[in-house]
């Protein structure tokens, strides 16, 4: 009985949600008094593969492979329900990132194991059961998931765990896994990164923008309110499907789901939409003129107030706190 971490990467580096995910692992590892073996796909340097070793991983795999240098769903699943077998891994664990949506489902076939993803605290293993808790209904609930299978495949919800240095030490093996040409029938043929300085995903704080600030040129206070808060920029679904920002920052249901530490919502009335791909931040402020906008019911902290007033005072005081800290 072991654990296995998938451990994602993004142009060779490692993602916070990867940090976040092998902490997990350790902390289910040491909960089984057992080992974690960390896995790596793609061109990842040496240094960056010893990394892994300060969150807890024991032994660290490494696959480089021409054709897996960029991300093959089918294929990567494949390399990973191989290396869990090989490393008598029971319990396989990933964070529920884009592409961890796409391999935890695969990988649950090819171990027949029971799945959990959008899981967002540790197992519960007493009595002999293994529970784990998980957001449902598009963050609007949770549920408590028993899986009662032999393996286990479960998928980290982003920012749901802290990270956690264990400063071990292991070696770096290669490791070579079959492939066959049917996981490559469908191939990424392009990947475009977004270029903001904070990846929504891995954001622990997103200051977003709607309707209510009339335009493009009024995003002016949201980048700077971002920028002294290290947040990332997010929109709502009118604000892109209009052209004023990238569709990439769209959150929400259609769009990107978050779950921030803390998420700021600017002239946003809260659609169901865009409540059910925020529901999950920790802690939500809405900023609107609008005292009856349905986001208030929801928020932790509100304002009733034009943006356009409130958003620049807000700016002030954080600068002034900023000075005298």
């Amino acid at each position: 009985m072991s654990v296995l971490i998938y451990t994602e990467n993004a142009g060779g580096k490692f993602k916070k949600s990867t940090f976040e995910a092998i902490s997990y692992a350790r902390a289910i590892a040491d909960q089984n008094n057992t080992s974690l073996t960390a896995i790596s796909i793609g061109d990842v340097n040496t240094a960056e593969l010893n990394s892994l070793a300060k969150y807890g991983a024991d032994k660290i795999l490494n696959v480089s492979n021409d054709r897996l240098k960029n991300f093959v769903n089918q294929a990567y699943a494949s390399v990973i329900a191989e290396a869990a077998k090989k490393q008598g891994a029971d319990i396989v664990v990933l964070s529920n990132s884009f592409s961890g949506r796409g391999l935890a489902p695969r990988l649950a076939v090819k171990l027949e194991a029971g799945l959990v993803d959008g899981a967002i605290s540790l197992p519960d293993q007493s009595g002999g059961k293994f529970i784990v808790k998980k957001t449902a209904f598009s963050g609007k609930a949770f549920a408590l998931v028993e899986l009662t299978s032999a393996n286990k495949v479960i998928a980290l919800t982003p920012n749901a765990y802290k990270i956690v240095e264990a400063n071990k030490t292991a070696l770096v093996e290669e490791f070579s896994a079959e492939t066959k040409e049917s996981d490559f029938k469908a191939m990424l043929k392009e990947i475009v990164r977004s270029t903001e300085k904070v990846s929504l995903p891995d954001a622990e704080i997103i200051v977003s923008g709607g309707r209510g600030l009339k335009g493009p040129e009024n995003w002016g206070m949201i980048e700077e309110l971002a920028d002294i808060l290290g947040a990332a920029t997010a929109c709502s679904k009118p604000v892109s499907d209009s052209g004023w920002r990238p569709h990439s920052e769209h959150v929400g249901q259609t769009g990107t789901a978050v779950s921030p530490n803390l998420y700021i919502a600017i002239g946003i009335s809260g659609a169901i939409q865009h409540l059910a791909g925020v529901s999950s931040s920790k802690v939500i402020v809405v900023i609107n003129k609008d005292a009856e906008a349905p986001f208030f019911k929801v928020a932790d902290y509100g304002i009733v107030g034009d943006a356009f007033e409130v958003v620049p005072k807000l700016i002030t005081a954080i600068k002034e706190h900023k000075v005298l800290a």
